[in-house]
């Protein structure tokens, strides 16, 4: 049965619904739902707003063979505004807008009357906690943190001085190759299998510019920093990458400030990123060229 179905029990209409969580695969039926709350809170919202920007683009699959998810809190009914959203690209887990302990419960609910099977949860922290907790509530899943991420908004702009010998650029088409082993390099290394075929990602930043490669004075390319497009007045720098054997040198902060000014270049209103909290190198560097912390995130897995 469809999550959309009109006899499904998450229908909009079914008595069974609680919290008035309504779920669609229809991504337009989506945008025209929750499109203006996503866009009212740009920043803690950048995922959202930057996955489906893709999706939108891209089309349906770009994350997974089957068909992505959404929901809607609220929102259906005159006077009835959205208080919540979330969205899922299998096989990955889903992500979720801040909500209560009670608006979590009702999803977690929602979602198992529905028949959906998660792997896992992503959301800022406590809202991450209280889905998991309501989660094994509901079918018995035990969760662990699998990372713990800290959301971070550029300030004042400071470049690290000295910088790294060498320049910047933007990667060209001649790069392809460099980018999908990198792309791959860096997932690997944050501990899971890519978000995406790398080849795809690798072609949807070049048709943009999305990625700034650092290299030496001699040529050789030895970090990136991409940057997401401009939604709602957003952009994230990620991912930002340099190979284990050149680490310690400058290369990923000059990479990453390079990438900062022009998104702030481009007209952005936020210019954002995240950081693993369990690497104080790569916090405490951010922090030094501007970025100052706007919430923090957590990603659950379940077992």
């Amino acid at each position: 049965m469809r999550p959309d179905s009109p006899d499904s029990p998450d229908s909009p209409d079914s008595p069974d619904s609680p919290g008035n969580w309504h779920l669609t695969h229809d991504l337009d039926e989506f945008l025209g739902l929750a499109g203006e709350f996503l866009a009212s809170r740009p920043a803690l919202h950048t995922v959202p707003l930057t996955v489906v920007d893709s999706l939108l683009r891209r089309g349906p699959h770009v994350y997974g063979e089957e068909d992505p998810v959404f929901g809607v809190l609220g929102g259906t009914g005159p006077g009835d505004g959205v208080r919540g959203a979330f969205f899922r690209t299998p096989p990955h887990g889903i992500c979720l807008t801040s909500l209560t302990e009670e608006e979590a419960d009702a999803l977690a609910t929602t979602l198992t009357a529905a028949g959906h099977r998660l792997p896992g949860v992503s959301a800022d922290r406590d809202t991450a906690t209280a889905f998991a907790r309501a989660w094994q509530r509901r079918t018995g899943s035990e969760s662990r943190v699998a990372e713990r991420q800290r959301l971070y908004r550029l300030g004042e702009l400071t470049p690290p001085e000295p910088a790294p010998a060498g320049r910047a650029r933007v990667a060209a088409a001649a790069d392809r190759d460099l980018l999908v082993r990198w792309y791959e390099e860096f997932s690997a290394q944050v501990g899971g299998h890519p978000a995406q075929d790398g080849g795809a990602w690798a072609d949807s930043r070049l048709s943009y510019g999305g990625i700034t490669l650092w290299e030496t004075p001699d040529g050789a390319p030895v970090a990136m920093a991409g940057a997401t497009p401009e939604v709602a007045g957003q952009i994230r720098v990620a991912p930002v990458y340099t190979p284990a054997e050149l680490r310690g040198r400058g290369y990923a902060g000059a990479a990453t400030a390079e990438v900062s000014r022009a998104a702030r270049a481009s007209g952005a209103a936020e210019v954002l990123l995240f950081t693993d909290l369990s690497n104080p190198t790569s916090n405490g560097l951010y922090q030094r060229i501007g970025y100052r912390p706007v919430a923090d995130f957590a990603v659950h897995e379940f077992t």
